[in-house]
């Protein structure tokens, strides 16, 4: 075994990058004249932003109780 993260770590660890670069490359899109495109990497963008309230919400939940 290795002591090296995975992708689901690593993406929690660099979620802010990563959306950063998501919204970057959709106004990207959009001024190259591809909305639909653009919109499909935001709605990549949300997922991953709403995936993370809900594990903090939930990690919140099991600490309260």
């Amino acid at each position: 075994m290795t002591d090296e993260p995975g992708v689901a770590e690593l993406a929690q660890l660099y979620l802010g990058n990563i959306l950063f670069a998501i919204e970057l490359a959709a106004k990207t899109l959009e001024a190259d004249g591809k909305p639909v495109d653009a919109a499909f990497y935001r709605g990549i963008a949300r997922k991953l932003a709403e995936a993370r309230g809900r594990d903090v919400k939930a990690s919140e939940g099991g600490a309260a109780h």
